[in-house]
């Protein structure tokens, strides 16, 4: 029984050229953003340590999202695997009692 491997998620380089081109334009616009407001530093401050802790939690969250998805990427393939060798040793023909 020959399988065939499932194509592999793959982004293209556009999609990842605009992912990153959208992320710097963002943060670059919200950093321009609280450097010109008007009022005290401690409050640009807050803001962009709020910005920052945004930004590397959105980059912690990827990273769990991503290996939470490789982990069932995993366990799917185990799955097929023992589906393949169950249909492989299973023989339609054999009689009741019989030893393989």
């Amino acid at each position: 029984m020959t399988t065939t491997k499932p194509p592999a998620p793959k982004t293209t380089s556009a999609f990842m050229v605009q992912a990153a081109l959208s992320f710097a334009i963002s943060v670059s616009a919200v950093a321009y953003a609280i450097a010109h407001l008007p009022g005290d530093g401690w409050i640009r401050g807050f803001l962009t340590v709020g910005m920052l802790y945004v930004v590397t939690s959105t980059f912690t969250l990827s990273k769990c999202v991503r290996d939470h998805q490789e982990a069932s990427a995993v366990v799917s393939r185990v799955d097929q695997a023992r589906l393949e060798r169950l249909l492989a040793e299973h023989d339609p023909f054999r009689q009741p009692g019989q030893l393989h």
